[in-house]
């Protein structure tokens, strides 16, 4: 990709001006340095020639398993140091500091946002820097991870992590009603509308209890998708008026209709203590709901105070549904230390770095009694595998048992919501359409309609 370099440092700085403003008016997700020549990006070579000292970005709070995955990368770059800025990820930030070539050679950033600055020649593709080290992103990665960091045929970030959503169940809520598992079946509508039904408790018209939270805010993508809808298409153009996205919307304000509305369901459950020891399953708020993995864990210290079980999300065919997601190392274009850069991704996403971390966690386990290993769910199917068989054990606790298994079974039936260079875009207008539909504000094809406007006007500015 060629261009006169006047025009090229035009085009650049009126788009960064524009992402800055659009970006960082968006909800973060998650938690380099710009050059002048456009095919800056694309011509990045690697060499295993590696020494120096490399800025990071990135690892902000590293709990136990952050720690151990920063040692061990460390440990595996060799002499290399590493200046680490552990703040949070942010977007204005990023596309102010391109602007000013200080960004660091690796920044950690949620996957939504890759091709974004892929299409704007702020970061560079990974292929050759894979290929370097042997690394197979086709196999080593679950194909829905690698497709959320693939933009024109490249592959622009090292993903880490995918926390698959499953319905968690309040079994002892379950059992009082008569009823299981079978009951939360997302693919029989009708039945479901009367399971949650059943399940809800109101007092003075407000609800004590949600029979079924579906999370609709924080599981869109995954009602969307199980519904055959699509919030992009295969080039990252958005289609967020696709029919099918309206019948997952209305069949939402359904669910929230039939337990009072979505206002009343909203208020109650924002009050929740979802971290705490009077959670909304220990007080029995929930019947079920919609949880990512990682709130196994959560619950973990309240084993004594809760009965869980899991099944599947699924789809309208019946087969099990989860959408990835997750966070992701980049290189940014112009980064001074290219070669410790690959090597520093390499490093932090092999399977000696999550050993490392799998063997952490354990070991802080161990010091708490009682305590359960629920797995790490790191993007790699291979590597789930090889941790899974040597850390999680049996706990005792079957329903615990069940849960933790149901979310191995659901991670490898994950699909991508989809790579676009208006990603975080696409998902700020579908939540805007969604919150004005369940507050009855629009019908689902306007609000859709509305938000597919949107969406393409930031498509066009930035990739289109």
């Amino acid at each position: 990709m060629t261009s006169r370099p006047g025009k090229t440092n035009a085009r650049r700085r009126t788009l960064l001006a524009a992402l800055a403003l659009t970006l960082g008016a968006l909800p973060l997700a998650a938690c380099g340095g710009g050059s002048d020549d456009a095919g800056s990006a694309e011509d990045a070579q690697f060499t295993k020639d590696v020494s120096g000292e490399l800025s990071v970005w990135g690892f902000n709070n590293a709990d136990d398993v952050g720690k151990a995955r920063l040692a061990s990368a460390q440990q595996q770059i060799g002499d290399v140091k590493i200046n680490l800025d552990e703040t949070g990820f942010d977007s204005q930030k990023f596309t102010t500091r391109a602007a000013s070539k200080t960004l660091p050679d690796v920044v950690q950033m949620d996957r939504q946002y890759v091709a974004t600055y892929a299409a704007q020649d702020l970061i560079v593709p990974l292929d050759s820097c894979f290929s370097l080290y042997g690394v197979d992103p086709s196999s080593y990665w679950y194909p829905a991870v690698v497709k959320d960091v693939t933009y024109k045929d490249k592959v622009w970030a090292a993903p880490q992590f995918f926390q698959p959503s499953a319905i968690m169940l309040n079994q002892r809520v379950l059992d009082q009603a008569g009823l299981t598992a079978a009951d939360f079946d997302t693919s029989k509508t009708d039945a479901l509308l009367a399971t949650a039904k059943k399940l809800t408790v109101t007092e003075g018209g407000n609800p004590t209890r949600l029979g079924f939270d579906p999370v609709a805010e924080g599981q869109i993508s995954a009602w969307v998708l199980g519904f055959g809808g699509q919030v992009m298409d295969d080039a990252g153009v958005p289609t967020l008026d696709n029919p099918n996205n309206a019948r997952a919307i209305a069949y939402l304000k359904q669910l929230y209709d039939a337990q009072g509305g979505y206002a009343k369901a909203k208020s109650f459950g924002d009050a929740f203590d979802t971290f705490g020891k009077n959670n909304q399953f220990v007080k029995d708020q929930v019947g079920a709901q919609i949880d990512a993995q990682w709130y196994v864990n959560v619950l973990s210290p309240y084993t004594k105070d809760v009965d869980i079980s899991a099944t599947p999300f699924k789809d309208q065919t019946g087969q099990p549904l989860s959408v990835s997601g997750g966070t992701s190392f980049v290189i940014p274009a112009g980064a001074k230390n290219m070669n410790a850069a690959c090597a520093y991704v390499v490093d932090l996403t092999n399977e000696a770095n999550w050993t490392a971390a799998a063997e952490a966690r354990a070991a802080t386990l161990a010091g708490k009694p009682g305590s359960i290993n629920t797995g790490l769910f790191t993007g790699s199917p291979s590597v789930d595998k090889t941790l899974r068989e040597k850390f999680v054990k049996s706990s005792g606790n079957k329903g615990f048992d069940e849960t933790i298994a149901t979310y191995y079974e659901v991670v490898g039936a994950a699909k991508s919501q989809g790579s676009s260079p208006a990603g975080q875009a696409i998902q700020s207008e579908l939540r805007n359409a969604l919150s004005a539909v369940l507050l009855g504000q629009k019908s689902p094809e306007q609000a859709l309609t509305d938000a597919q406007a949107a969406a393409k006007r930031a498509y066009d500015q930035f990739g289109g």
